[in-house]
């Protein structure tokens, strides 16, 4: 059984998320969470927020469904739209700035993943 979690267009790039999607990727869920808590990125309580709802999910989705032996199967960070901004620089130029968005998806099961 798995169930998963899907956040969109979070404010933060996708290099930064995937750091910290990283540490936790194949880790039960107790030991990710607490990972997370102790991890000091922004990025760490988005995806704790997300690993969370996504064992609300199987909570929700299998009334009888062991929430200890939890795993995180999968973390996905794909790249989400591009908020472009300008920077007024000297003799009238700019310089163009990008603002980056995410998109998140924390898929727990309750069996090993695929390789």
């Amino acid at each position: 059984m798995e169930a998963r979690s899907v956040v969109k267009y979070v404010r933060i790039s996708p290099r930064k998320l995937r750091l910290v999607a990283d540490l936790v990727r194949g880790k039960r869920v107790e030991q990710a969470l607490h990972i997370l808590q102790f991890t000091p990125k922004r990025g760490a309580r988005i995806l704790a927020k997300a690993l969370r709802s996504a064992v609300a999910n199987a909570e929700q989705k299998e009334s009888r469904v062991d929430v200890d032996a939890l795993i995180v199967a999968t973390v996905t960070v794909d790249g989400g739209p591009t908020l472009k901004r300008f920077l007024p620089r000297a003799h009238g130029r700019a310089t163009p700035i990008r603002k980056r968005t995410s998109h998140l998806t924390v898929v727990v099961s309750d069996r090993a993943p695929a390789r």
